[in-house]
């Protein structure tokens, strides 16, 4: 029963204004994506954003190619050996 006693201790310290900071990281990045510097904004975040990025137009390009070939491949009869 002690137990059940301690909850509300717990709660206000979980809450209280003495918790640890997180400081806003907004400031930084908008500094960032609104420089003029010509890159698109796609790509201003660095090395993952392009990474990012040539994946997604790799996968989108390849399965653009995929998805075309299975139609071909299904619009025309087959033989049956």
């Amino acid at each position: 029963m002690n137990h059940l006693l301690k909850v509300p201790v717990l709660a206000q310290r979980a809450f209280s204004i003495s918790a640890r900071q997180l400081k806003n990281k907004v400031p930084d990045a908008q500094k960032i994506f609104q420089e003029a510097n010509g890159l698109p904004v796609h790509i201003k975040g660095g090395v993952r954003d392009v990474l990012m990025y040539r994946a997604t137009m790799a996968l989108t390009i390849g399965g653009t190619f995929y998805s075309i070939y299975w139609l071909v491949y299904c619009a025309f009869p087959h033989s049956k050996a």
